[in-house]
């Protein structure tokens, strides 16, 4: 009989696993009505720029003056980002399992996230991933992933 594997990688994408996919087509659509950008301009700059971002090669601040604020509107960067951020819900169910994984002895876990979005989302999305974060988060690094240590 052949000996199990022991799992000591696991690697998870932020939106989709942990939360939902908060910057999909409907959530660009509703940006676009709530800061009054066009919606068509919008998408052909994201499709240009978002595969780029995704792979850690723009910031989301570079990203947004690429797709949002390369043309003058009534609201600040900030607005925007919160707005951003807010459209993504949490999955309960996948942060409690992630938290109670990470604390397996041997197992470390690593959260793909683009650019320099994660670290940021984590602070002003939802207090659920903050929690996974504070147990023995490994830093950021530009390439996207970040590492976080089971104890």
């Amino acid at each position: 009989m052949k000996k199990a594997t022991a799992i000591i990688r696991l690697f998870l994408d932020i939106g989709g696993v942990l939360l939902t996919d908060g910057w999909d087509h409907q959530a660009r659509k509703r940006a676009a009505t709530k800061f009054k950008l066009e919606l068509a301009e919008m998408e052909a700059r994201h499709h240009l720029n978002f595969e780029t971002y995704e792979e850690g090669k723009l910031t989301l601040e570079e990203y947004l003056g690429r797709v949002v604020f390369c043309q003058k509107g009534s609201f600040t960067r900030a607005q925007f980002r919160r707005f951003r951020f807010a459209q993504s819900k949490s999955y309960p169910e996948m942060i409690e399992l992630v938290a109670q994984l990470k604390v397996r002895p041997g197992l470390k876990i690593a959260m793909v996230l683009p650019g320099d979005i994660g670290t940021e989302m984590m602070h002003e999305t939802n207090q659920s991933l903050i929690r996974i974060r504070n147990k023995n988060v490994g830093g950021g690094h530009r390439s996207g992933q970040q590492e976080t240590n089971g104890a």
